[in-house]
This record gives structure tokens, sequence and C-alpha cells, in this order.
């Protein structure tokens, strides 16, 4: 008598007799992040609950946030950035330069300088270059100028100067470390063509370089437009200075205190935006494909959500 074959499976609605087990995949849950996820909410609204019932005049600072003196800050303090980190930066390549140098006393004064300035604050750089006519009463300058330390150190040649002359140091270091990120064998076979040094650095060895000095340098732009706030001690009026004379006047000095901060940001965050599309730029060379602008990524984001939308053709 035949024994008939066992089937692989059984009825249906009954558990399988043969073939493989088939598992179902339970999503781990994480309880950490819930919990952390609402420990921060709670802390965010108990922060929002204590500025909301504090006695500030909230009032106030739509009321001078494009009061004229406040505009005239946030121009000057655009201004004082901009200057400032055009000398920081021809005064950080040329310090790279003369540090990258084969010539030990070019490079050792190079040193010594990023040594000094990146070794004492930025606020005592201020005070010294505006306190030196305590220490140098006359200064002649050939036919430039001849006359009193103090009409010639106004408060924003000092600040122009203490900001800008700082940061030619950090810039110093973030140009040395992009110069020293291009290969070795770009400028040797610029030499072996003909090309001169200062050829090669121009036309080879910087625009490689950008990729790499680009990134800090827009947070060196960033970081300076908040460190123009320190140069109210040496009588300079930027933003801050105006809203603390504001403040001081209408009896209101947190709520624009406040206001300059929010001035801040905003200042900061469209530098940030000109700092992603600039990096955006360099990346051209060494990026097979660039990364979506913010704009791409929100229509990416419509465009998928319409198609979920959709509905699906009836069967």
């Amino acid at each position: 008598m035949a024994v008939p074959d066992r089937p692989d499976t059984a009825p249906a609605g009954g558990p399988a007799v043969g073939g493989p087990a088939v598992g179902t995949a339970v999503p781990v849950r994480h309880w950490g992040r819930y919990v952390v996820a609402a420990l921060a909410v709670a802390a965010f609204v108990v922060l929002f609950t204590a500025f909301a019932r504090g006695r500030i005049n909230w009032a106030a600072v739509p009321a001078y946030f494009f009061d004229r003196r406040i505009l005239e800050g946030v121009g000057q303090t655009l201004l004082l950035t901009v200057l400032s980190m055009a000398i920081g930066t021809a005064g950080g390549i040329t310090l790279a330069v003369m540090r990258l140098s084969r010539n030990p006393v070019t490079a050792s004064l190079a040193w010594c300088y990023i040594w000094f300035f990146r070794g004492t604050p930025v606020l005592v750089q201020l005070m010294v270059w505006f306190n030196l006519g305590l220490v140098f009463q006359y200064v002649r300058l050939g036919p430039l100028y001849s006359g009193e330390w103090a009409g010639l150190m106004t408060p924003f040649l000092t600040a122009l100067l203490g900001l800008g002359l700082n940061e030619a140091a950090y810039m110093a270091e973030i140009c040395r470390a992009g110069l020293l990120a291009v290969d070795e064998g770009q400028t040797e076979a610029a030499h072996a063509l003909g090309m001169r040094h200062g050829r090669t650095l121009r036309r080879i060895v910087i625009p490689q370089a950008m990729r790499v000095i680009v990134p800090p340098t827009g947070n060196e732009v960033i970081t300076m437009l908040k460190t123009t706030s320190l140069v109210a001690a040496v009588q300079y009026y930027e933003l801050l200075r105006y809203a603390q004379d504001i403040g001081q006047l209408s009896g209101a000095p947190v709520e624009m205190l406040f206001l300059a901060a929010a001035w801040y940001l905003i200042l900061t965050s469209v530098l940030s935006v000109g700092q992603y599309y600039l990096e955006r730029h360099y990346a051209r060379g060494s990026s097979h494909r660039l990364p979506a602008t913010p704009w791409q990524k929100v229509r990416a984001n419509v465009l998928t959500l319409r198609h979920r939308s959709r509905p699906g053709p009836v069967p």
C-alpha cells in the first residue's frame, strides 16, 4: 500500500507543515528617545512660560525694531564685519605663505605674529589700541599723518585694526591648512612647466585650496559679525551700542538686548545661506553630484506629498 507524500503546506488557515517558517519583523521601540523628547518639550514650555509671565515689555521690541538708530547700527556692524574680514583674509593669506616659506626668518616672523594675536583676547587688543595714546602722545607717519595719537586712532580705526589684525592670525591657519591640502604634485608639475611660485599659487594652488578654506572662513565671518559687539568698549557705535543707548533712554534695557539679539540672528542666518551656496559653488569640481539647495529640497518634498495624496488606480 503506497503512502501518500506529506504535503508541504497545510490547508488554508492551518499552520505550515513543511517549508521555511515565516517570521514577522517587530520594530524596536526606543523608549529613551521618547523620554528625551518629552523632557525637551517640557523644558521649552517652562522656559517660554517664564519669559511670557516675566516683567518684560515685549511691545517695545517691534516698536524700535526699525528705528533709525538701530538700522544705522546694523549698517555699521555689517561695514565693520566686511572691512575686518577683508583685512583678516588678506593678512591671513600673506601670513600663510610666509609660514610655508623656506626662509626661516620669514616663517618665524609669521609664527610669532600668529602666536601673539591668537594668544591674547580680542577685547584686550582693542583696549591696547585705544589707549596707546597714553604711551605715544605724538605720531609721525611722514606725509600721511603727523600729530597727536588721539587724532589718528579714532574709534572706527581702533575697531578696524583690533578686529582685522586679530582675524588675520586665525585666517592664516585656515589658509595654511587649505594650501597644504593641495597635492604637492600640482606645484611640482607647474614648476616643471616653467611657472613661477607666485603664479602657481594664484592659478593652481589657491583655486583648489578654496574647497578647504571656504567652510571655516564662513564660520569666521559669522563669528566676526558677533565679535563686532565688543567694539562698544572703545566707544564705537554699532548695533549693540545703539541698542544699549535706546534701552537706557526708553527704560527698556532688557527688551533692547532682545532686539539686538534678534537682529544678530537675522544677519547670521543670511550669512549662513550665503556660505551654503558658496560652498556648493566650489564643490563643483570635486563632487559628481551637487547637493540639493534648500529650495530644491522643499520642491522635492512637495512633489512627494502630492504623489502620495493622489488616489491609486481603481481595480
